[in-house]
């Protein structure tokens, strides 16, 4: 792999400065460069690939807004041993989130305002008469390419409905449900995700839901601070209700009080909010079901329960 990259980075130099953490699914480590220090991930699945260009993209993207420090991309690599490379800035992470927890959740806030923003700027040009200026203002939910929460890829079709677009997220993690072996467990969710359906826009009722660009995965792992702020990484990024990326948050390894606290102090919660974020957990656990096969469609089957009572 270090002749691939020599050639593929046109540098002489590469050393190694050891092994990192690469989440769950891929392999990650260090190299000093004749341009400095790259953080590699490589991961040997046939589809690593697209999980890797989805997660070049949405760095990309977000790194463009200027709200919150990600890893610059630099490039995907084909590896000719199987699967993909993927090479991006190295920062210098000092643990978890703890001291600029509040920081990171004012500049979430801000990078879910941002496509809102260009909107408004959008029409603020648009009302001076021969003004010519193009602004990348997103009016519909989606994702560019799609991208890949673990190695499982979201299709991220474009959709002007928010509801449309989320629930056939729901419906192709419920049919990525193995059924040779958990035929009984796919029966309870599909029957009760079918039985909720009907109620969802209950849900939204008065909400007016505009596409934000996502993190897409933000747990707790998935976020980090160096001596200059927070830094978040491994995103799956489309463009989506902004609450979405806070049931994850709610999830995993929880973030302080602090974090939801500055978010909130920027975009309040809006009426119902806890019952969506419920109905948004339910992707991320059958995903997670989906991924690992452990303990999850016990608290799925209790979330459908309960929003199907609140939707009556």
């Amino acid at each position: 792999m270090e002749e691939l990259l020599k050639k593929e980075l046109k540098t002489s130099k590469l050393e190694s400065l050891g092994s990192c953490s690469g989440g769950y699914i891929n392999i990650a480590q260090a190299f000093n460069t004749d341009y400095g220090k790259i953080f590699v991930k490589t991961n040997e699945k046939p589809q690593a690939g697209l999980m890797f260009q989805g997660e070049f993209k949405s760095l990309e993207a977000i790194n463009k807004t200027g709200t919150v420090k990600t890893p610059k991309p630099y490039k995907v690599i084909d590896n000719p041993a199987g699967g993909s490379i993927f090479v991006m800035e190295y920062l210098d992470l000092r643990g978890k989130v703890s001291t600029s927890s509040a920081q990171l959740g004012r500049q979430l806030a801000s990078l879910h305002l941002y496509n809102t923003q260009l909107k408004e700027q959008k029409e603020k040009i648009e009302s001076f008469v021969g003004k010519q200026e193009t602004v990348n203002y997103v009016d519909q939910f989606g994702f560019e390419v799609p991208t890949c929460c673990g190695y499982l890829p979201q299709s991220n079709s474009w959709s002007s409905d928010w509801l449309n677009f989320y629930c056939g997220k729901i419906e192709a993690q419920i049919d990525s449900i193995d059924r040779r072996e958990y035929n009984m467990i796919y029966r309870k969710i599909r029957d009760l995700w079918n039985t909720l359906l009907p109620g969802i826009p209950k849900l939204f009722t008065g909400l007016e839901i505009r596409p934000a660009l996502l993190h897409g995965d933000l747990h707790f792992g998935n976020a980090s601070e160096s001596l200059h702020g927070p830094v978040i990484y491994d995103p799956a990024s489309f463009y989506g209700h902004a609450e979405y990326d806070l049931a994850i948050a709610h999830i995993y390894g929880k973030f302080e009080p602090e974090f939801f606290q500055a978010y909130h102090g920027v975009i309040p919660e809006a009426d119902g909010f806890q019952n969506r974020l419920e109905l948004y957990k339910i992707f991320h656990y059958i995903n997670h079901w989906n991924h690992f096969h452990r303990q999850y469609p016990g608290r799925t089957i209790d979330i459908l329960h309960s929003l199907i009572k609140a939707t009556r």
